[in-house]
């Protein structure tokens, strides 16, 4: 008789204390859970296997990241529906010490450790990695980055279509074209800098060069662009060759605590500071600091979470961390401006896009399921299913105010307390 699926619904709530919102559909072809909902597909036993022996998030990824485990309907929704019970337990959440204190608990985990069966866990997929935690050293950070953005520019190319520009997007409407709503983001940040003909712009982790691409073109800027990986470099020195732009700007692979040829009139930092870590962030904001003339300005763009009650307790995303990026630190905003503060900037605009990123984010999942069986040629079936997850699970945490992400426009003010900004600063709207 083919009764997993009901089984292992029931068991999953007895586990959980709490109803399972998903429709479960077993290795057995049996099916159990709320009709309509969203189907979790265990295909194996071995996705059982992966959650008992690593409850909770890393468990539930290295499954899905194997294949041992699908959604069938609405990934989104899915998302949504697990992370109440998986990421969003927090304070409320037993302990597994608490846990298994109550004998219905260890009678729900006997019960699910005979539906999994023989023998130990697999290993985890290939795809995850190991970090060297906070380290943020040159090393470090350049295997962190070679993680994420070295899977193949065709990759990228069919993820983000042809403007290549890894950041949020700035929306009109939300039925807009994305290669229009990245132009305006990367128009946005240069209106915000006052950029002008000859000026100096240092774009710090440039990626595959748009943001560099359209500050020379569109502003007459002279710029450089630094990153870590070797393939963004040779990617946007393409670009940059083809638009006959060699002359205003360069391409480096440097680390940001290396550059040493400033002043410079203005600093992007779009999408970087994620990386730099909160026992660097202070060094990286006075380093960009020293680099800007007076009266300079720094626009940095960056991802934030929410303030916890407890700063010390906080910890990054095991999901994140083990196959996204590597050693990644979210901050809240406050603690942003807070150290820009600390390093000598003058805070003058916050500007907060959320909503953007979510839209951002879906028509970035829409491309990748649209081109699915290239995505897997090019990047592995382990790799597009990380994407793939990691994007749907990100704009869902950006529709739900779970994290934000904001614009911060910052100066160099010099003594003489003259900031070089217009009585109504917002000129760029």
């Amino acid at each position: 008789m083919a009764d997993a699926a009901p089984r292992l619904h029931g068991l999953v709530e007895q586990l959980l204390g709490a109803p399972f919102p998903l429709r479960v559909r077993a290795w057995d072809g049996s099916q159990a859970g709320p009709p309509g909902a969203p189907v979790l597909v265990a295909h194996h036993r071995r996705a059982l296997r992966r959650l008992l022996f690593k409850p909770g998030e890393l468990g539930l990824v290295r499954a899905w990241v194997a294949g041992d485990l699908d959604v069938e309907g609405d990934l989104y929704t899915a998302v949504d529906l697990l992370a109440g019970l998986v990421w969003e337990r927090g304070d409320d959440a037993r302990t597994l010490a608490q846990a298994l204190r109550d004998p219905r608990f260890r009678a729900a985990v006997r019960g699910l450790l005979r539906l999994a069966g023989p023998p130990l866990p697999p290993a985890p997929p290939r795809e995850e990695v190991r970090s060297a935690r906070h380290l943020h050293s040159r090393r470090s950070d350049r295997r962190a980055v070679s993680h994420h953005y070295d899977v193949g520019n065709d990759f990228y190319e069919l993820v983000l279509g042809p403007s290549m520009v890894y950041s949020c997007a700035y929306w009109e409407t939300a039925g807009g074209a994305l290669e229009d709503a990245q132009r305006d983001k990367l128009e946005l940040v240069c209106r915000k800098l006052a950029l002008s003909p000859g000026q100096r712009l240092l774009d710090v982790g440039c990626g595959w060069g748009s943001m560099a691409l359209h500050a020379a073109r569109e502003h007459g800027a002279n710029v450089l662009g630094i990153t870590l990986s070797q393939e963004q470099a040779a990617y946007a020195r393409k670009r940059v060759a083809d638009a006959g732009l060699t002359d205003r700007v360069e391409i480096r692979v440097q680390d940001y605590r290396d550059v040493a040829d400033g002043p410079f009139d203005a600093v992007s930092s779009i999408g970087m500071a994620e990386h730099v870590g909160s026992d660097k962030y202070l060094a990286y904001a006075r380093a960009l600091h020293a680099l800007l003339r007076p009266g300079g300005r720094l626009l940095n763009h960056q991802i934030a979470r929410p303030p916890q009650r407890d700063e010390s307790a906080y910890d990054v995303d095991a999901f994140i961390d083990a196959y996204v990026f590597p050693d990644g630190e979210l901050a809240p905003l406050g603690t942003t401006v807070a150290q820009l503060e600390r390093a000598g900037f003058e805070v003058r605009d916050v500007e907060s896009i959320r909503e953007h990123y979510a839209l951002t984010l879906r028509r970035w999942v829409t491309r990748l399921e649209d081109g699915w069986d290239r995505a897997v040629h090019l990047a592995g079936p382990g790799r597009a299913r990380v994407w793939r997850l990691y994007m749907a699970a990100s704009a869902v945490a950006f529709e739900r105010n779970r994290i934000g992400v904001n614009q911060v426009l910052a100066v160099r003010t010099p003594g003489s307390g003259d900031s070089g900004l217009p009585l109504r600063a917002r000129t760029w709207n």
